[in-house]
């Protein structure tokens, strides 16, 4: 049986909490950090004049080209720390370097309302 897909998040909402352990989710993120011995990657994002950090356990991807400063999206499951924090334990790390963060911010808020829209007019 194949993995669930993955639900879009925004960084700032896997940051503060609000994605239950273990779902499936995508998210994007600046390259800031790479901890090759600890197989850890920090993802960066601003949203209004805030800056959140994912972080994700890169295990699974590596080896890798890390490329600091860079765009990437990941694909994952998230898993809350001991610490009271959480990580996405990625199954695919992709540098998006370019792609236009605007337009898939956009892209998601569209394919929220489509799906809730959707899931109401079936009741």
């Amino acid at each position: 049986m194949l993995p669930n897909p993955g639900i879009y998040y925004l960084p700032w909402e896997v940051a503060t909490g609000h994605v239950h352990e273990g779902g499936a989710l995508r998210t994007f993120g600046r390259l800031c950090l790479y901890d090759m011995t600890q197989s850890q990657v920090t993802l960066m994002a601003q949203h209004g004049s805030d800056q959140h950090q994912v972080l994700v356990c890169t295990k699974l991807v590596e080896p890798f080209q890390a490329q600091v400063g860079s765009l990437y999206m990941v694909l994952g499951d998230l898993e809350h720390q001991d610490d009271g924090g959480s990580m996405v334990k990625a199954r695919v790390l992709t540098c998006v370097e370019g792609m236009n963060l605007y337009m898939l911010e956009q892209a998601i808020w569209k394919q929220r309302l489509y799906q809730q829209e959707r899931g109401n007019s079936s009741q």
